[in-house]
């Protein structure tokens, strides 16, 4: 009853903002009318450039991934009798089959320390997780270039290796018990799971790829056939399986993402270009530290970082403190923050959100700089 009530007053709560904010906002200025296109012109141009070649084949992916991908036999890798040469890599990258936001990652990152991850993979999970996915590395690469795209990956996956076993250091926290894994008769064979996922890779690589047009859409449409026949191959529950949670993904995250590169398009054309150049600009360590500082606070949804960032770069904001919001901004938010330290307990937790800080600043700056 009370949690109904918590979900009515929020309702209440965005209904009135939304209120005052069609009342109040000056709809005849011309400032506010070239905001508003601003976001529409930056939607319609994310609509026709990163949908149908990254983001559609992107969520087949991270279905193929949910569904055909064994995850017990990956966490019982994160178990504390694996070896940290094998589990704390795996934890690293195990963000990768995933496509979700810092608040989503909780329960998962709850489930893994409860069931006996030591506490050092079970912090590298959590940074990961919303920090490197297959629909979000490839939107970067694409939108805003793959060199960033590509240090992103290095970044996150090194920096989570690392928090994890600095945690792991300070409170020497191993974990016990373990997993008990369990497959199902109707998973399909590991060469049939990696072929199927590496033809839809194929067709998201090639995608993005400028290459000559006939050679890139006869790839691309021998690729569809052939995932197209390996689909109907699989049994009937798998496959609907499949579809069933591509579109999850897409159902829950498109709409944040249309909303944030709305968002973006009006902060690209109502923000400052001298706000952003003095927080954010060139690669100083200050301007980085700030990036960091102020991801961490803040909340993006999945995908919603990439454009974002791009308008904020668009108006000055440098490479290092870009890359710093990515990593701080994708790992934390308030609202994280609030669960993880009930998790953790202040201490872990406090630590944990200065590390992320850290390695997010020092990335940031590093790549800044040096690259």
């Amino acid at each position: 009853m009370e949690k109904d009530l918590k979900k009515e007053v929020t309702k209440f709560g965005l209904l009135t903002a939304g209120f005052f904010v069609f009342y109040f906002l000056p709809f005849g200025s011309q400032y506010v009318q070239d905001a508003i296109i601003s976001g529409f012109t930056m939607l319609g141009s994310y609509a026709r450039e990163h949908v149908l070649l990254c983001l559609v084949p992107a969520f087949f992916i991270a279905g193929t991934i949910t569904v055909f991908i064994r995850k017990d036999a990956i966490l019982k890798l994160l178990g504390p009798d694996a070896r940290k040469i094998i589990s704390y890599p795996i934890a690293a990258i195990s963000g990768g089959i995933l496509a979700v936001c810092s608040c989503t990652i909780l329960p998962l990152f709850g489930g893994i320390y409860k069931r006996g991850a030591g506490l050092g993979p079970a912090v590298a999970f959590l940074f990961s997780g919303p920090a490197i996915n297959v629909a979000a590395i490839f939107l970067t690469g694409s939108a805003i270039g793959w060199e960033m795209a590509l240090v992103r990956i290095v970044g996150a996956s090194t920096s989570a290796i690392l928090i994890g076993l600095t945690m792991q250091s300070i409170f020497r926290e191993k974990g016990s018990g373990g997993f008990a894994t369990q497959e199902s008769d109707d998973q399909v064979s590991w060469p049939e799971a990696i072929g199927f996922l590496g033809l839809q890779m194929a067709f998201l690589i090639v995608g993005g790829l400028a290459i000559d047009p006939i050679v890139k859409a006869t790839i691309l449409i021998i690729s569809a056939i052939a995932v197209f026949v390996m689909a109907i191959r699989f049994k009937g529950e798998l496959r609907n399986q499949w579809i069933g949670e591509t579109w999850d993904f897409a159902k829950k995250i498109l709409p944040y993402l249309f909303f944030g590169v709305f968002a973006a398009g009006i902060i690209s054309s109502a923000l400052p270009q001298s706000l952003v150049e003095s927080l954010l600009g060139g690669n100083r360590f200050g301007s980085t530290l700030f990036a960091s500082v102020f991801g961490a606070f803040m909340y993006f949804a999945t995908l919603t970082e990439v454009p974002i960032v791009q308008s904020l770069m668009s108006l000055g904001m440098g490479k290092g403190p870009a890359l710093a919001l990515f990593m701080a901004g994708n790992s934390l938010s308030l609202p994280s923050m609030i669960v993880i330290t009930r998790l953790l307990g202040k201490k872990r937790a406090f630590t944990y959100f200065g590390l992320v800080v850290v390695f997010s600043t020092l990335w940031g700056f590093i790549y800044g700089n040096l690259f």
